[in-house]
């Protein structure tokens, strides 16, 4: 255990080389409590605790001071580092973006990177407010940067804050990218010592991005009634605006939601997917009668679709509900014509019927690893890309990211077709299973205060694999070296496990398939049957 004596010296350190006043003044408190108070001696050793890691989804912390938070020395350094990690590529002097969000510590943030980047020579174009983190993808790509920045921490609780980077691909960075900044990191000088330099250009492109969301294939009907949020986030504005330009008049905002606001004060998490997130959109699509409901989480690169059920209750889809729905519409959508051999993807976690769609289709199918950065890369011609928590890509060919607010418009114009024959986003979910059999999936999320617990039960799954799962035999497939998953399967049976890259949680991710052989309804009971079962299994060997 640190010694009190070098947690004071680093402490000192740290803030001798703070160029933030407010930041310094925050940490020599804590560390004036620590002597005699546990707490605040507590606290000063975890934000001591080392470096926030740089990885493939960049930084995200709470803000605070010290080394183990978001503040503007660690993005100043960070910075510093990625600064010189493109020119070790050879980008010296080229264009680079920088977006933000609306949390706290975010414009300060967005301004340290653009100013760091500035003073290393590089031309810097900087958004003039907070925006979507899909107009910074797609701002990428228009403007041919060699990299991005987008200051946010997406759907983390308010504390959190963020760093995320894109690079000349318009995607997010994979490996080595990751261990190549981290080390550069680790060279970067301290904070203090870093030169910085105003002089970044103000650039809009919101017009541009919404000009491509209205040019979706998003049908001729446009008389259809939404309810939305954005959960206090940054994709209220420019989810009506995206809603206007393509003709979509009848859009209905959570008005306690709809303004950004750091501290969220009407959600415990931000996340569309966290309970009671969405109480307040179901509330308003049942008060306005709406077709459908939208939820964005914060920086509005998720999208959470609600519909009302037959007994007139409404709900919010499942990701992969969601993410079947919209693929097989997009698949539908395809010019053979221009794209002769179109490929869908998902991930290893989401449901298989994205497959059976796509093999009915005459389409191409890709399973990836999770997370956006390895779908945009799953293959030529892609058209559609999703992942069961939320992210949905309708538009890689000028987003190559997640992106709620394209993947909203587009629903938007399917319930407008559905609604005009007198159908509902159920029906089609309901022909795609007869079709394709039931895929019900669910997931068992273990929060976890230790991250040793995540590779302490990792090793216990892959030492004594369970024989048996949801009365299935199923056999184990050990994922590394190449990620730490692995994955149990049977019989119409699949569990995947794995740590989460971005919360400290340990995920199991559940799929039963059941055919239709005579009524869907009793094909779903049978299924649900099977998947409480396998819930149940997955519970105890994660406990």
């Amino acid at each position: 255990m640190t010694s009190d004596s070098t947690l004071h010296d680093a402490a000192s350190r740290w803030i001798a080389a703070d160029p933030d006043p407010a930041t310094r003044a925050e940490l020599e408190a804590v560390l004036a409590r620590a002597d005699s108070d546990l707490q605040a001696a507590e606290d000063l050793a975890d934000r001591l605790a080392g470096p926030l890691e740089f990885g493939t989804a960049g930084l995200r912390g709470p803000v605070r001071a010290g080394p183990n938070g978001m503040n503007v020395a660690v993005v100043t350094r960070t910075t510093a580092g990625v600064a010189e990690w493109l020119k070790a590529h050879g980008h010296a002097g080229a264009l680079v973006v920088v977006g933000r969000d609306a949390r706290h510590g975010s414009e300060a943030f967005a301004t340290a990177a653009a100013e760091v980047l500035t003073a290393a020579g590089f031309d810097v174009k900087v958004f003039p407010r907070p925006l979507p983190t899909p107009v910074l993808a797609f701002a990428v790509g228009r403007l041919g940067a060699v990299a991005g920045i987008q200051i946010t921490a997406s759907h983390n609780p308010p504390a959190d804050n963020g760093y995320k980077l894109y690079d000349a691909t318009g995607g997010q960075i994979v490996p080595p990218s990751d261990g190549e900044i981290e080390r550069a990191i680790e060279a970067a000088p301290s904070a203090a010592d870093v030169p910085r330099a105003p002089g970044a250009e103000v650039v809009d492109l919101l017009d541009r991005y919404l000009d491509e969301v209205a040019t979706l294939p998003l049908g001729h009907e446009r008389a259809v009634r939404v309810a939305a949020t954005a959960l206090h986030g940054v994709g209220a504005g420019t989810l009506q605006a995206a809603f206007e330009r393509a003709g979509f008049t009848d859009l209905h905002l959570v008005g306690a939601q709809a303004a950004p606001d750091p501290d969220f004060p009407t959600v415990s998490f931000p996340n569309p997917e966290e309970p009671g997130a969405t109480d307040l959109l179901l509330a308003l699509a049942s008060d306005v009668d709406a077709d459908l409901a939208v939820a964005l989480d914060p920086d509005a690169d998720r999208c959470a679709l609600g519909v009302r059920e037959r007994d007139g209750r409404w709900r919010m889809l499942r990701g992969d509900e969601t993410g079947v729905l919209l693929g097989s519409h997009v698949l539908s959508t395809v010019d053979r014509t221009v794209l002769p051999d179109p490929l869908v993807a998902t991930t290893i976690v989401s449901s298989s019927m994205l497959g059976e769609i796509a093999k009915a289709e005459g389409a191409r199918y890709a399973e990836t690893l999770t997370g956006f950065k390895w779908l945009v890369r799953a293959g030529e011609e892609l058209v559609f890309a999703y992942e069961e928590a939320l992210g949905l890509c309708v538009n890689p060919g000028f987003v190559r990211d997640k992106d709620g607010i394209a993947a909203a418009t587009l629903a938007a114009g399917l319930a407008a077709q559905l609604k005009a024959q007198g159908r509902t986003p159920l029906d089609v979910l309901d022909e795609l299973a007869q079709r394709h059999g039931v895929h019900l999936t669910d997931q068992v999320s273990l929060r976890v205060t230790d991250l040793a617990v995540r590779g302490q039960l990792m090793a216990k799954v892959r030492a004594t694999p369970p024989p048996r799962l949801g009365g299935v035999e199923v056999g184990l497939e050990d994922l590394l070296p190449g990620a730490d998953v692995v994955r149990l399967t049977g019989d119409g049976v699949r569990v995947v496990v794995r740590p989460s890259g971005t919360e400290p949680k340990l995920k199991a991710y559940l799929q039963v398939v059941a055919p239709v052989t005579d009524a869907l309804a009793d094909a779903r009971e049978a299924a649900q049957e099977r998947l409480t079962a396998l819930r149940a299994d997955v519970e105890e060997l994660l406990a």
